[in-house]
């Protein structure tokens, strides 16, 4: 079983001025997985309010998805927080999502969402639009156990026969 938490980072959302879809969505479609959602909030845009949360839940789940703040507006200062807290950066995830995002906008080239470790804790950000968060999460679903695997120290080879 993975444990998550998930955090929707939304000035609006957190004021109760907008309903979070995309939140509730990542827990339905992380299930196929076996994942168990630990914990489960709505931030505000603020930097050093994520990286205390991140920190916060860092070694007490296994996986943190966040949802929002990765474009380029001042307000978007996701990918920020998670870059100045994590120990070391897994650039592959974030890519393949732009890749794979890029096939069906160019604006996927806009996204800054990071993805990382830190306290055996596998972090990836995640596009605010419960749309955009299918599409990604469907593009690294089937990598996410694998990846948790091996940041818990699993030894095996990783090589498909």
């Amino acid at each position: 079983m993975i444990t998550v938490a998930v955090l929707t980072l939304s000035d609006k959302g957190s004021r109760g001025e907008r309903e979070d879809l995309s939140g509730p969505l990542i827990a339905d479609i992380l299930k196929p997985i076996g994942a168990d959602l630990k914990y489960y909030e709505i931030l505000p845009d603020e930097k050093d309010l994520i990286k205390k949360k991140l920190m916060e839940y860092c070694g007490k789940v296994d996986l943190i998805l966040t949802t929002g703040g990765t474009g380029l507006t001042p307000r978007d200062v996701t990918p920020d927080a998670t870059s100045e807290i994590i120990d070391r950066e897994v650039s592959g995830i974030a890519e393949l999502m732009r890749f794979e995002g890029f096939k069906k906008t160019r604006r996927a080239a806009l996204s800054r969402a990071v993805a990382g470790v830190k306290a055996n804790t596998l972090i990836i950000n995640l596009p605010g639009s419960p749309q955009a968060v299918r599409e990604n999460l469907d593009v690294i679903l089937d990598i996410i156990p694998h990846a948790i695997e091996k940041i818990k120290g699993d030894i095996s080879e990783c090589a498909l026969p």
